[in-house]
């Protein structure tokens, strides 16, 4: 973008109130310029006039320039309103490490797994155990889905064991319902328009998905879900979020996790899992926690967005 664009989007910047917010306005703080990327993309996604111009289309960069800024001035009031809602994506390529994860639990206890995840967004990972997973030539997960997962993989390979849900629940303070056209117009958005397989791979998600996902404090509602069950596994998990629960509840969490896992037995199984950074070189830790027995195991490292697993696996 050329000297003069970047000073027409800043005064258009300074002149809305939904921009005025303090501190910081970049990656690590509130996003606004992935906000107000999404929200442009949003209007692409919508068939506004600005998809003429817009990527993947090949244009002179004034000539993108030129559609952006009018698109800001013809679509003020809905671009306000889009960045006053933080980004949220539904990665559904990180299905991949759960469909491993979940062929490691249903090796171990031969029971059906209850499902709760946190931080749960449109709850399309939810469904990990309806997509495939190919890796070579092997298949994991449900081999006939029209979602295909197929990450950069290194290590052993999971167990080949398909897991059996009895049920799907999740939680999320900003949720988001598949179901919903805005909202499925949301989820797609942060999905860039030169990655038209991440658009489709969502696409399909939401067709398949059946989980239903509550709108509350993540720790809030788990305590209602920590009660046993009876001849299940309860699967408790979350990918790239509990980094953002505040440390009080992260720590209220842990120890009532931990608490229901040592009354856990061989009948009413317990396991913990999570993707999430660790300040480690490159991507996310995979951790998984099981009770009886109070067992943590390393699982490797993941990719954010799932793109490339590193796999340990466990023996």
């Amino acid at each position: 973008m050329h000297v003069a664009g970047h000073a027409q989007l800043a005064r258009y910047v300074a002149s809305k109130a939904v921009f005025s917010w303090g501190g910081d306005i970049g990656p690590s703080g509130q996003s606004l310029p992935l906000r107000l990327a999404g929200g442009l993309h949003a209007l692409v996604l919508q068939g506004d006039a600005l998809a003429e111009k817009y990527p993947p289309q090949k244009v002179a960069d004034d000539d993108l320039w030129e559609a952006i800024h009018d698109a800001l001035l013809r679509q003020d009031r809905f671009l306000n309103d889009w960045v006053d809602s933080p980004p949220q994506t539904n990665e559904v390529r990180r299905s991949a490490i759960l469909i491993a994860v979940g062929a490691i639990v249903a090796e171990r206890f031969y029971l059906p797994i209850r499902l709760s995840e946190l931080g749960a967004s449109g709850g399309l990972n939810l469904n990990w155990d309806k997509f495939s997973l190919s890796l070579g030539d092997e298949t994991f997960g449900s081999p006939k889905s029209d979602v295909v997962l197929t990450p950069d993989w290194t290590g052993p390979l999971p167990p080949q064991k398909q897991a059996k849900i009895s049920a799907r629940q999740g939680v999320d303070l900003n949720l988001l319902d598949p179901a919903d056209p805005f909202d499925q117009l949301r989820l797609s958005a942060y999905l860039w328009p030169d990655q038209p397989e991440r658009l489709q791979r969502t696409k399909a998600a939401i067709d398949a998905n059946t989980a239903t996902v509550t709108r509350a404090d993540a720790i809030d509602w788990l305590d209602g879900q920590l009660p046993q069950t009876q001849k299940q596994v309860h699967m408790i998990y979350h990918t790239i979020a509990w980094q953002y629960f505040p440390q009080a509840t992260q720590v209220r969490g842990q120890s009532m996790i931990e608490r229901a896992g040592a009354t856990a037995t061989q009948d009413t199984p317990l396991v913990w899992f999570g993707m999430e950074p660790d300040g480690g070189a490159s991507g996310a830790a995979l951790t998984l926690r099981i009770w009886p027995g109070n067992i943590t195991v390393d699982l490797g490292r993941a990719d954010f967005h799932g793109r490339w697993i590193d796999w340990k696996g466990w023996t």
